[in-house]
């Protein structure tokens, strides 16, 4: 039961002066990841990763946001990684960031964001259009060829985000490039909560825009974000779609969420299994 105090608790908002604040510092800290981002592919991959681990842990500090991490995450040196989770919000990847650098598979809309979307492409985000169904195919290349070359990869399934309250249903189609490589797929449980505990949903990057959100965000005294490392799923003798299904169980059951199924998903330019 949910009490007045807490209910108090979950709507209080910060002042006008430190959402200000708070915006002025987070400008400026994507500035200094723009700069940083030139010289980012100069680096070996351990400078990368702890580059691009204590910039996210600096833009989560900037808005109070606690990160709660559990589970075995994968060695630092293991090659061919598939890291598979729920998506929420654009702050999923700062998180993941956080704590296990990779390159992201992100929708094109980034592109049109101020700023970070010449970072992102600056630290090698693999981009989608979604609306074109034969981007697949050279997706899914692309993160093949990321793979071949040592860098780990992050993919959020679901195709969309949700409020965080269920899973929506895991598309398998960028799943193909795990297939193809024998990759290890590690299940990421991403959830956000108040201080109260309840399931943060004003934290969702879902039917608003960019600067809507960030403005809900901004709003926020505290955030808690929990990261769960789930076991590892190899890929061996299984196909794309027996890969999604086994990753969205792991996470729903991680979360305990039920899974909202849409159409089933059509096989464009890929192989027949």
């Amino acid at each position: 039961m949910i009490t007045p105090a807490a209910n108090h608790m979950n709507s209080a908002k910060t002042s006008y002066i430190i959402r200000l604040f708070r915006l002025a510092r987070l400008l400026l800290h994507i500035l200094s990841g723009l700069l940083q981002s030139f010289v980012y592919p100069r680096f070996n991959r351990t400078i990368q990763r702890r580059m691009a681990r204590k910039w996210a842990n600096n833009f989560l500090a900037i808005l109070n946001i606690k990160l709660i991490c559990s589970g075995i995450l994968p060695a630092e040196d293991e090659k061919r990684v598939i890291l598979v989770a729920n998506h929420i919000s654009w702050l999923d990847i700062m998180i993941i960031m956080a704590k296990y650098p990779v390159r992201f598979v992100a929708k094109a809309e980034i592109l049109g964001w101020p700023l970070l979307n010449l970072l992102c492409r600056n630290v090698g985000t693999i981009f989608i259009e979604r609306e074109k169904r034969n981007d697949t195919l050279r997706v899914n290349q692309d993160i093949v060829r990321a793979l071949d070359s040592g860098d780990s990869i992050a993919i959020f399934p679901e195709g969309a985000t949700s409020d965080g309250t269920v899973l929506l249903h895991f598309h398998a189609s960028l799943l193909q490039s795990a297939v193809n490589v024998s990759a290890s797929l590690y299940p990421v449980a991403i959830c956000y909560r108040d201080r109260v505990g309840i399931h943060n949903t004003k934290v969702a990057y879902a039917n608003i825009t960019i600067l809507e959100s960030l403005k809900l965000i901004l709003e926020q005294p505290f955030i808690q974000a929990e990261l769960y490392f789930l076991d590892s799923i190899p890929s061996d003798d299984k196909n794309r779609r027996e890969l999604a299904r086994l990753s969205e169980q792991a996470i729903s059951e991680t979360l305990q969420l039920s899974v909202v199924r849409k159409a089933p998903e059509r096989p464009v330019d890929l192989p027949v299994e």
